[in-house]
């Protein structure tokens, strides 16, 4: 994947239909979660085997939603002049210390959290 080209593609998008004003970072923010809770509505309802078993039809339409949810959020990158990249690894890194292996491991809450 080429984030630079896909940065640059949504930038020219946008541009060339005058939607520059329109990419705000709260509009893009927003625009973001209505993509995400489109996701949802795919999935809303479903036991955790169904949701495992979509059908040709809908496993397409989640790749759709995705596919929204990473432009939304790449245009919100180039709006804000954040390079993706570095933020992601910096996440990534974070989380490798925030969720060691050995306390982490196998568990679905919080490993800090007591219950």
């Amino acid at each position: 994947m080429d984030i630079k080209k896909i940065k640059r593609n949504l930038h020219n998008f946008a541009k060339e239909r005058e939607w520059e004003k329109f990419h705000s970072p709260k509009n893009l923010s927003m625009a973001l979660s209505c993509e995400s809770a489109e996701l949802l509505e795919h999935f809303q309802w479903l036991t955790e085997e169904q949701s495992k078993k979509l059908s040709p039809e809908t496993l397409t339409e989640v790749g759709e939603e995705i596919a929204d949810i990473l432009l939304y959020a790449f245009r919100l990158c180039d709006v804000l002049d954040l390079d993706i990249s570095r933020i992601v690894e910096d996440k990534f890194q974070k989380n490798i210390k925030k969720y060691p292996v050995e306390l982490a491991r196998g568990i679905a809450k919080k490993y800090s959290k007591k219950d």
